[in-house]
């Protein structure tokens, strides 16, 4: 079997370019290997269209770098005609009428989307267990969990199964599984891709961005999904940054700021200690390091447990049985109707965060609870502000700990909220943050670093995560330290 998909785009594009390879030999070789071992990455496959779009694009001219290039899409985000199911038996049978924002622009560049990837029920998990389908495992070590929810898309990219893919991130969910995964997964700032045709969790936090192999690839795809959009009034015009152009630039005299709070004694040893060789690394390079503290982080998991759930239980309440999904076989009125299908639709994860959302955002609470929320994510917001007018990047771990077994936290509806630690406060200040690679545990398993500037300054992440992936040469193709 041929190995094209663990290529960089550049090298793809240049065999693609000169007629050595056809667009063909990528989507029949992404087929095979999911064929031989899909790592359960995908729900639902595209292949018939994707055989056909291949082979049409052989009578076009290669005329940009994604050309040809197979993708594969988390399942919350629409595909005209393909199957969506944001893994859910609520959308089991959902077949979109149009495309999502992201999906016309990677169209328009003619990628071809291999399938719809596996992911956490509605986006609503930190393992991908809270799939209605066979969850997603670790490429690294199938014991382990892939992270969440943007599980499947971290699988299938990780296995070396598709080059690209994308995730959504409400609170971690492309950069947790992409810490666990060994990828270079980046949260864009809020409002840089259009949010139109990604089924929402909580509208004020979730994002859409690309998941890939290497720092390059995933600013090449960044650049190709943003811009401003019409159909989502939360869309920004702020011009899209040249991020491909940013990489391998001098990152002399950049000052970086670790917060306390990122290097706690709840960060696992491993984990900090690589952290740490990177620091040492980027003071070596010339940047300024500084040690802060950052007010209101601590409050970053209660404050996303209210606003996110109570978003979500507005948004999935559209749900009923009636105008979207599923709808139950017997009822005997309206009110059985609505009752039935949302108990039998909905997975028990979904329906605890539901019932969470709901209590807040009912009556007196919404003013105990939820507006008071509000204004302490102001407050946070502020404090990330105000550090940025002194430095031009924060840096931490992503996770505090690597890929752990299934199971481990599915007795504790509050563990998986904590797998979120360090990533929550980048979606409640909507700031752009990426997970890089930085090296791997006494396992061999993966540990991410992330990497937080200010809005829209996607430029500087690239910049230092270029500089860092070249420095550390890491061999991230897990398949010299999987265990099945």
């Amino acid at each position: 079997m041929t190995n094209y998909l663990s290529k960089s785009i550049k090298e793809l594009h240049e065999l693609l370019k000169s007629k050595s390879i056809k667009p063909i030999d990528l989507v029949e070789e992404a087929f095979a290997k999911i064929e031989e071992h899909d790592y359960h990455a995908f729900i639902t496959l595209n292949k018939e269209e994707a055989l056909k779009e291949a082979k049409e694009l052989e009578n076009l001219e290669v005329d940009n770098l994604l050309f040809g290039i197979p993708i594969a899409i988390k399942d919350n985000i629409v595909t005209k005609n393909l199957r969506t199911t944001c893994a859910s038996h609520m959308l089991d049978d959902f077949d979109p009428i149009y495309d999502a924002t992201v999906i016309k622009k990677i169209k328009e560049r003619h990628m071809i989307i291999i399938g719809k990837t596996n992911m956490d029920e509605f986006a609503m998990g930190s393992t991908g267990e809270t799939s209605y389908f066979p969850y997603a495992v670790n490429p690294w070590n199938e014991t382990k969990v892939p992270g969440g929810s943007s599980s499947g898309s971290a699988a299938a990219v990780s296995g070396r199964l598709v080059s690209l893919a994308l995730g959504s991130d409400t609170g971690g969910s492309i950069r947790q599984p992409s810490s666990f995964c060994g990828l270079v997964g980046l949260k864009p700032t809020y409002g840089r891709v259009s949010r139109y045709g990604l089924i929402a969790f909580a509208s004020s936090l979730d994002q859409i961005g690309p998941m890939t192999q290497n720092v390059e690839d995933n600013a090449i795809l960044l650049e190709a999904i943003s811009g401003s959009d019409e159909n989502d009034l939360t869309s920004s015009d702020t011009p899209v940054g040249h991020y491909v152009d940013a990489l391998g630039k001098d990152i002399r005299g950049f000052k970086i700021a670790v917060p306390n709070y990122y290097m706690s004694d709840t960060i696992d040893g491993e984990v900090k200690h690589k952290v740490e060789e990177v620091i040492a690394l980027l003071e070596k390079a010339g940047c300024v390091i500084d040690y802060i503290d950052i007010p209101y982080l601590e409050y970053a998991i209660p404050l996303y447990q209210i606003i996110a759930l109570g978003e979500a239980s507005s948004n999935l309440a559209r749900f009923d049985g009636i105008k979207f999904g599923h709808v139950t076989d017997e009822f005997s009125d309206l009110e059985e109707l609505y009752k039935k299908s949302r108990a039998e639709g909905f997975g028990r994860e979904v329906k605890r965060r539901i019932m969470i959302g709901s209590y807040v955002l009912s009556g007196e609470n919404a003013n105990i609870y939820y507006h008071k929320a509000l204004v302490l994510r102001n407050e946070m917001t502020k404090a990330f502000r105000e550090v940025f007018t002194k430095y031009d990047l924060i840096i931490g771990p992503t996770n505090t700990n690597v890929a752990y077994d299934f199971g481990v936290k599915s007795d504790d509806a509050l563990k998986s909220f904590y797998d979120d630690l360090l990533t929550i406060p980048v979606n409640m200040a909507g700031l752009p943050g990426m997970s890089l690679p930085i090296g791997f545990n006494h396992e061999h398993l993966p540990i991410g670093m992330h990497i937080i500037s200010s809005y829209f300054m996607e430029e500087k992440i690239y910049m230092l995560a270029s500089y860092i992936e070249k420095e550390l040469k890491l061999d991230l193709d897990p398949k010299g330290g999987r265990t099945c």
